[in-house]
């Protein structure tokens, strides 16, 4: 259904602290990057698509995060969630949603919620049965 997510941000090198940690953690390979655009994509497990990328706005304009918008990064297992979620912490994310079950969404659904250091929402989940 998606081809790639892109994340903005005002500060690329600073982003790049943020970003690095959770997509090394998370097991993703570099697709593309290039400081000079400034932008950074990593892929998928086959090296395709879905790719996320991290970049400053084309436009020249200043980066906005949005209200109701969040983008989810898919875990390998809970205890990776739990790992991403410390790493995100750890390199100056905000604590949206501590790692935990959240079964209102389904009975495994296991999730936590964090925002970057531009302000942007996001989560890690593990959909399995422990």
């Amino acid at each position: 259904m998606l081809s790639h997510v892109t994340v903005g941000t005002n500060d690329f090198v600073r982003a790049l602290g943020f970003y690095n940690p959770i997509m090394q953690a998370l097991g993703r390979p570099v697709r593309r990057e290039d400081a000079s655009v400034p932008w950074k994509i990593w892929t998928s497990d086959d090296g395709q698509r879905p790719f996320f990328s991290l970049m400053g706005p084309f436009n020249g304009q200043p980066h906005e995060k949005g209200n109701g918008q969040m983008v989810a990064l898919l875990a390998k297992s809970r205890d990776q969630v739990d790992d991403i979620h410390a790493i995100a912490l750890a390199n100056g994310g905000v604590c949206e949603g501590p790692p935990g079950l959240r079964t209102q969404y389904h009975e495994n659904y296991y999730g936590a919620y964090f925002r970057d250091l531009d302000g942007n929402k996001l989560c890690v989940v593990y959909h399995g049965a422990n």
